[in-house]
């Protein structure tokens, strides 16, 4: 995928997750082997062998293929893949701005910023999706219309535990499952598939930016959310969840008039690029 770095350079970077799903999605083969993995079954037993002690041997080569940079986080003798997955960043790394009229990035990730209009779609790991598809609500939908849509694509390198955006009382979490159905699966080049990934969202009222709609997207092979609150006031910076292994995205929705968006998201995005942003970096601001 090609992205503009922190230094607003152009870089040209595909990572072996992209190919990865790239063969799944788009070749034959790939697509018969797909099936299988993403059963229920499959994927608890992929869950739990990554949560045991067993695949603690898959770190030290993770961390090199990806270059992480392990002196920002926490230190740690960890139990398993998905202890190592879900590590702990040291709290001056990531630090939030004190001026309240930023809206932050809940998460290190690539990040395009779509203008919501009624039929805008625009692509979630590699799923098409309008505004009332992924919400499954027109209602809600209805709300956000006129504002912007952050689609923020966290990488496997990136650190994978979220903050909240703003403060103010979030509602429940609302929890959509994922759906794979594979079409035409005989006669084509490639087989077609319909699929939507499992999402959580949670809708906060803040004082400073109306509603902000903070959804997570998770993989349809193994990744999991992990939610800790819900129904309750919480705070701007305040960790959210986590992501345990698989691909990852976060979705923050702001309403019409509310947020300006940071003016180089908007470029990159209309230009075909993603954006690198760090966790708490702003994402745009009050309008004055």
């Amino acid at each position: 995928m090609d992205y503009i770095d922190l230094q607003g350079k152009k870089v040209s970077n595909i990572t072996n997750q992209d190919k990865l799903l790239s063969f799944l999605y788009t070749n034959i083969l790939g697509r018969m082997l797909l099936k299988p993995l993403i059963q229920p079954q499959v994927s608890k037993l992929a869950g739990r062998y990554l949560s045991s002690a067993l695949s603690k041997w898959l770190i030290p080569k993770f961390i090199e293929r990806n270059e992480i940079d392990m002196d920002i986080y926490e230190e740690c003798d960890y139990s398993s893949f998905n202890d190592f997955f879900t590590r702990k960043i040291k709290p001056d790394c990531r630090p939030v701005p004190e001026d309240l009229d930023v809206l932050i990035s809940p998460c290190d990730c690539l990040a395009t910023v779509y203008p919501i209009q009624e039929n805008t779609t625009f692509s979630i790991k590699n799923t098409e999706y309008t505004l009332r598809s992924l919400l499954r609500s027109p209602r809600l939908a209805k709300r956000f219309r006129g504002g912007y849509a952050y689609v923020l694509r966290l990488t496997v390198e990136d650190y994978h535990r979220y903050l909240y955006s703003v403060s103010g009382k979030q509602s429940k979490n609302y929890h959509i499952d994922g759906t794979f159905h594979t079409v035409n699966p005989i006669a084509n080049d490639y087989l077609p598939i319909y699929k939507e990934n499992t999402r959580e969202y949670t809708v906060i009222r803040s004082k400073e930016f109306g509603d902000v709609l903070q959804m997570e997207v998770g993989a349809l092979l193994v990744g999991k959310i992990s939610n800790h609150k819900q129904s309750t006031v919480v705070t701007r910076g305040e960790e959210k969840g986590f992501f345990e292994y698989g691909g990852s995205t976060i979705v923050v929705l702001t309403q019409k008039g509310r947020v300006t968006p940071r003016s180089d998201l908007l470029t990159n995005s209309k230009n075909g690029y993603e954006t690198k942003v760090l966790q708490a970096h702003p994402l745009g601001i009050l309008p004055h």
